[in-house]
């Protein structure tokens, strides 16, 4: 080498997904990270091996952190009939950058996030569901909107949100989305005209809009979520944002003899809840921001009550390369936080609300 007078050509590659984890096992490797322009050597000088910048002295010096994000919004609730149905809960806005261009954030500053609360199911005898929060990042810079709430036979019409709620029957439209691009949302279903069913509209998902109640068939079903790959090493990955399943309502004497719970709206993608007729709906998948389903209210005496589906709490998800620690938390409210330390080359950090009926909020730095 001494009679070389070019240089002697090492491994390079980015400084995420090409970049190999440092263990023992390497420990010494050196390589170009094409990512920071600078050469970096497998060391445990720190006493936990990590990859280091030559010109550095102690661990390596970032200075920016490259992160992919997942932000979904509350649910809304489930709407409740009165000698009718309720609509399906619309899902809460969807915002990703996973796919697409990485968010650059500097260490040491803070960054903030909250994380919506579910939107709760309609009361009994008439009760419209409530709306799903917001979940953002960085402040509102980052802004999904909470989920309509489906409606009830009195009301004018389905609840906007991120995604719509349904609409409660008779003859009303479903609720409109307020989804913002990139972000994505869709509206609920309307409901149908009175006919041998009151049938309800389905709420609005991320992937598609909640289908109409049909009055020679049943409740609308809920609108499609959509697949995200950011837990995952390789395929689409789970549903988030599903619109729950519109409620049924069957004219029949005696009361109850034309139920057929069969015909009732099922939620989106598995995750949205399911609507129900003379029976308790369900509530969206927990942590998805999905919409719960909407119930019917006997009509007769005594009234029976049956209850609507809560919607789902939302959630916020970063990835980044595993090299970089896990930011640290210096303030925290109501949040569970979920961490995989390596998932072909990345970091998985995962907030959720501990109590879904509230809002959660924690403030990070890296």
């Amino acid at each position: 080498m001494s009679g070389n007078t070019g240089g002697l050509v090492i491994a390079k590659g980015n400084g995420t997904t090409e970049r190999p984890t440092c263990t023992t096992a390497i420990l010494g490797s050196i390589r170009e990270n094409t990512t920071d322009n600078k050469v970096e050597v497998c060391t445990a000088n720190s006493g936990t091996p990590t990859w280091q910048f030559l010109e550095e002295v102690g661990p390596t010096v970032v200075t920016t952190v490259t992160v992919d994000y997942l932000i979904v919004a509350g649910g809304g609730g489930g709407g409740n009939g009165q000698g009718s149905s309720g609509g399906g809960g619309g899902a809460g806005e969807y915002l990703t950058n996973v796919g697409g261009t990485t968010l650059s954030l500097t260490p040491g500053t803070p960054y903030s996030i909250l994380v919506g609360a579910r939107g709760a199911k309609g009361s009994p005898g008439g009760g419209n569901g409530s709306g799903g929060s917001n979940s953002q990042f960085i402040s509102s810079t980052y802004l999904a909107r909470g989920g309509g709430g489906g409606n009830n036979v009195n009301s004018s019409g389905g609840n906007s949100g991120g995604s719509g709620g349904g609409a409660g029957a008779i003859s009303k439209g479903g609720g409109a989305s307020t989804a913002v691009s990139p972000g994505q949302g869709n509206a609920g279903g309307n409901s149908g005209v009175a006919g041998v069913y009151y049938a309800s509209g389905g709420g609005g998902g991320a992937g598609s809009a909640g289908q109409i109640g049909n009055d020679s068939n049943g409740g609308g079903y809920g609108g499609a979520g959509l697949q995200n790959s950011i837990t995952v090493a390789s395929g689409s990955g789970p549903y988030y944002a599903a619109g729950g399943g519109g409620g049924l309502f069957a004219v029949g004497s005696p009361l109850g003899s034309h139920a057929f719970n069969n015909n009732v709206g099922v939620g989106g993608s598995s995750i949205g809840g399911s609507g129900n007729a003379y029976g308790n709906a369900f509530a969206g998948t927990v942590n998805t921001g999905s919409g719960g389903g909407g119930a019917s209210y006997g009509a007769g005496s005594p009234y029976t009550e049956y209850f609507a589906g809560d919607g789902s709490s939302g959630v916020v998800i970063l990835r980044f390369p595993t090299g970089i620690a896990a930011p640290t938390p210096t303030s925290s409210t109501n949040i569970t936080t979920s961490e995989v330390a390596n998932v072909a080359g990345y970091r998985i950090m995962t907030y959720t609300c501990t109590d879904v009926a509230l809002d959660g909020t924690v403030t990070l730095t890296f």
